[in-house]
């Protein structure tokens, strides 16, 4: 059960019991301003393992790109944090009695959105997504699993006297975009932080704002205008019908910083990079064996890097010469992109180097390691569906009604198409870029009937590269 002292503790600045300051701990965030933890929050804050969390860029590599993009897992988890809070505070203010929410969902859902990131590994999804599947052979793994064993683990660690309902609750807010289990009291409740029936949860609203402001972008939702109006109908969050086009810039803005940010040619250059390091260092620094326990994995960060750099291990020679090329700015290079045909998406399989060496020209001699292929894959969160047919609208507050909303019925400029997918192919030599990109495109030749060449490497470059090897210091 919760002590004494953490039920003496309001869940929120508005509920009715009175709080001293002396027991909150003020943080000023730039993104949303004054945060205040309370006690029960700070029992976590101040662990070793969430305080890791310092020490894992939000964006993994970006910053090698943008490099304002230095912003770490800890301060999005506390805005997550700091927007769970106001997000149930204001479906409270409004309808609290009539749906029962308590101070024990209260702080659930708080609790959700300042430990959802607490099992992400380092480099943000390129270890999740890249590096694991080059390593393991055997079941998946997800940041989202591994945070429901970092609760239990910082719980036990700690003596942190929780209720095992309320434990318990907190675990499934976090996995409810992966797991939708059939019978739930107050759903609405799991949609907050991590939603899985339709993709408008604080979690965006936080990293979105947070992202765009640290890579020097503009940004124009407003994800303020959404929690303000929002309501509970039938167990549902819904919004309004005025705010469609502002649901819509959520998502739309979201796949633009997938496409200029996150999945940036040379950012993901620098991943394929990284990713080479690390399935070279793994075998030596047993990094992929980490994830299996909580008490292992929390000392698994971004300094890995470091480590592999600073090592003077005869075993890391390879991973570490990968590391300082990227310190020097001596990258994989971009021979070349294409974006898949639409008519060609829904049977789509990835591009392998072996694709690319199977095409090579007579007379070149490349083999698959000498090539590094990236298949990007930006949507609006649900692949080829329109999101926004899943979120459900009202007209107004007096109204008992929710329905969808077609895009044709707002307007004609909105798309029609919901999912791109990229593939970049590079050359791990500089010398090698030319023989690269003919293979690529011939390999385009063969699988399209015609070349898709979008960025091709400037045949200047191509020469400068071969003849002279330089450093690539353009950002």
């Amino acid at each position: 059960m919760i002590t004494d002292s953490s039920m003496a503790i309001p869940a929120s600045l508005n509920d009715s019991v009175s709080l001293e300051r002396k027991f909150l701990k003020h943080i000023r965030d730039n993104v949303h301003g004054n945060i205040f933890l309370e006690p029960i929050f700070l029992k976590f804050v101040d662990t070793e393992q969430f305080q890791r969390l310092r020490d894992l860029k939000q964006l993994g590599l970006s910053h090698m790109v943008y490099p304002g993009a230095v912003h770490s897992r800890f301060e999005h988890s506390l805005g997550v944090y700091c927007l769970a809070g106001k997000a149930i505070d204001i479906i409270k203010k409004y309808q609290g009695p009539e749906l029962g929410i308590d101070r024990f969902d209260v702080l659930a859902v708080k609790l959700a959105g300042l430990l959802h990131d607490v099992g992400h590994g380092p480099f943000s999804h390129t270890f999740e997504r890249g590096f694991l599947p080059l390593v393991l052979n055997g079941p998946t793994w997800s940041h989202e699993e591994m945070s429901e064993k970092m609760i239990d683990y910082i719980v036990d660690e700690h003596n942190i006297d929780l209720d095992s309902q309320l434990l318990k609750k907190v675990k499934e807010m976090i996995t409810s975009s992966s797991v939708h289990p059939p019978q739930r009291e107050k759903k609405f409740l799991y949609d907050i932080v991590a939603n899985g029936r339709n993709g408008i949860d604080v979690d965006k609203f936080d990293y979105i704002v947070r992202d765009s402001r640290a890579c020097g972008l503009g940004c124009n939702f407003q994800p303020e205008r959404l929690m303000e109006t929002m309501q509970v109908m039938d167990d549902e969050i819904c919004y309004r019908s005025t705010d469609y086009l502002t649901t819509h810039k959520l998502f739309a803005t979201r796949a633009d910083l997938h496409r200029t940010v996150y999945t940036h040619a040379k950012v993901k250059a620098i991943e394929l990079m990284v990713l080479d390091a690390l399935v070279k260092a793994d075998p030596y620094l047993h990094i992929a064996s980490s994830i299996h326990q909580p008490s292992e994995f929390w000392k698994l960060d971004d300094s890995v890097l470091k480590t592999i750099e600073c090592s003077s291990n005869h075993e890391l020679e390879e991973s570490r010469k990968l590391v300082l090329r990227i310190r020097r700015r001596d990258l994989y290079q971009l021979c070349n992109e294409f974006s898949v045909p639409k008519e060609k998406l829904d049977n789509f399989k990835s591009i392998t180097p072996q694709d690319i060496v199977c095409s090579q020209i007579n007379g070149t001699n490349l083999k698959e390691d000498d090539v590094a292929v990236s298949n990007v894959k930006i949507d609006l969160t649900r692949g080829m569906e329109n999101p926004l047919e899943r979120i459900k609208f009202f007209k107004d507050y007096g109204s008992k009604e929710k329905f969808p909303i077609e895009n044709e019925r707002i307007s004609h400029l909105l798309p029609a198409f919901y999912e791109d997918i990229i593939v970049r192919v590079y050359s791990k030599k500089p010398e090698l870029v030319e023989a690269v990109s003919a293979a690529f495109a011939n390999y385009q030749l063969k699988t399209f009937g015609r070349e898709a060449q979008v960025h091709e490497t400037p045949k200047k470059k191509q020469r400068l590269t071969h003849e002279t090897h330089p450093t690539d210091f353009n950002m």
